[in-house]
């Protein structure tokens, strides 16, 4: 329980109204969720207004409203009128939980591709350095080795500091955070100390919901752009979107890479399905993933480390220990047959999985390819994966992924649009995703590599708004058994 007057000096409301000697004992954004004394945080989102639920947030118990507006304040209610409810929320739960990221050793990382490798490599390879950490990822919240699934890349301001307060409460000295575009712009993050940002890469996604690409590209920059003079900014250099990140950012900035001149430097010297041997700053250490992508997740995790004090060859050992983050590269063989599941879900990570794959196959083996794109999301990708299957692929079977509310045959036939006339004949179209996962494994012979991707970790799929258990790796094993 705090009380209001001591937490309101986390912000600047333009008009209050009420007392502010009031005893506070939660914050909620959804009014279905308040209790007695609570604060309710009424914002403007892209779905609903907040503003419209204030009357049943107050009957309900909320003797706090955080708004923008109001039209006829109740005298016994205190209302804090601010400009933007998301950001100033961020603040005030940032207060009401005594401000725990300060107490920490906070790490963002932001990007297309890798958010959630990075943060989750970050987090294995700090406990295998003996600190206690904490990790906010789509896969999982941990804290210090205790996991609980998690519900957005990114969760509400509310829910991030009750975490980091978790952490802190359980003796965490480092926690890795992935922090998702959607996240940023609605000020999800606002408030948080962060002790150093770390950008992976940008390509082509969630154009549905940013205007265009340089909103995007702005969007993941304003994660730099807090940064303090005492964080670090850590880019990828061989992303030509690295150095717009740190532009007028008060860190201190430092460069990752394997092709540029750069900071913190690696190079891949053998690679195969099992692993591959890395060469990082003079220093070659046998890893257990695969692929230049992860090369560049691995080195962005040294180079962190690195930064945050770590001795060099401690973190290369700790390095060899990490094995794949769930739902990437995640592999399989029974009978003879590679099967590797993948939650490549935008036009670059499929291309960079399926090359990852060309460079260590032999080519004499059939390269069978399952792909589908989310319902109601960006749809100008969907073309633009299916070329890239079929340009890269031996057969490819386009698919459903998540439908959501959408007609599966649809997102097929915009998938179709991308597929030149030459690749007809290896193309076929099963809505079903379990029948075509199943195809794919009658298709292939002993030697065959098949790559189901889209939804790696997932267990579910969602239809007509409806999550349906559905799991890409029991499917697999499943039907590879039947082989026998």
């Amino acid at each position: 329980m705090k009380n209001l007057a001591s937490i309101i000096t986390a912000i600047q409301p333009k008009t209050i109204y009420g007392s502010l000697d009031k005893d506070i004992k939660g914050l909620a954004l959804d009014s279905r969720l308040i209790q007695q004394d609570f604060i309710f945080a009424a914002t403007t989102g892209s779905i609903t207004n907040g503003h419209l639920y204030i009357d049943n947030a107050i009957s309900l118990g909320a003797t706090v409203v955080l708004c923008e507006f109001v039209e006829s304040p109740q005298s016994n209610i205190t209302y804090l009128v601010v400009d933007n409810s998301a950001k100033s929320l961020g603040h005030l739960a940032s207060a009401f939980y005594d401000n725990p990221s300060s107490k920490l050793q906070l790490v963002g990382v932001t990007g297309t591709n890798g958010k959630t490798s990075v943060a989750s490599m970050l987090y294995a390879c700090f406990m295998n350095l003996n600190h206690a950490c904490g990790l906010l990822s789509t896969i999982k919240y941990s804290i210090n080795g205790t996991d609980t699934s998690s519900t957005h890349t990114t969760p509400n301001s509310i829910r991030i500091n009750e975490l980091l307060a978790e952490m802190v409460n359980e003796g965490c000295s480092h926690v890795f955070m992935e922090v998702s575009s959607h996240a940023l712009h609605q000020y999800r993050t606002a408030g948080l100390q962060f002790d150093g940002a770390i950008f992976t890469n940008i390509t082509h996604d969630h154009l549905d919901y940013h205007t265009d690409f340089k909103d995007y590209l702005y969007t993941k920059k304003s994660l730099f752009d807090g940064l303090s003079d005492q964080a670090f900014a850590l880019v990828n250099k061989d992303d030509k979107n690295g150095r717009v990140m740190i532009q007028n950012s008060k860190a201190t900035s430092y460069t990752y890479g394997l092709k540029s001149v750069c900071d913190f430097k690696a190079k891949i010297m053998e690679h195969d399905f099992d692993g591959m041997l890395l060469n990082i700053r003079d220093t070659e250490v046998w890893l257990r993933l695969v692929g230049e992508f992860n090369a560049y997740n691995l080195l962005a995790v040294y180079s962190a480390g690195f930064l945050l004090g770590e001795e060099h060859l401690n973190i290369v050992k700790a390095l060899s220990k990490i094995n794949n983050v769930d739902g990437r590269f995640h592999t399989f063989k029974e009978s003879g047959i590679k099967a590797i599941v993948d939650y490549a879900h935008t036009p670059d990570a499929l291309q960079n999985v399926l090359e990852t794959i060309n460079a260590i196959r032999t080519q004499n083996e059939e390269l069978i390819t399952v792909i589908g794109c989310g319902g109601d999301r960006d749809t100008a990708k969907r073309p633009i994966m299916a070329k890239i299957a079929c340009e890269l692929s031996s057969r490819v079977i386009l698919t459903s992924d998540n439908p959501r509310s959408e007609n599966p045959d649809q997102i097929l036939i915009d998938m179709m649009k991308g597929v030149e006339p030459i690749y007809y004949k290896k193309v076929l179209k099963i809505a079903d995703r379990e029948e075509a996962i199943k195809t794919a494994i009658n298709f292939s012979n002993n030697g065959d590599i098949i790559l189901v991707a889209g939804k790696g970790h997932e267990t579910y799929q969602e239809i007509n708004g409806v999550r349906y258990p559905f799991d890409d790796k029991e499917i697999i094993t499943k039907n590879l058994k039947l082989l026998k």
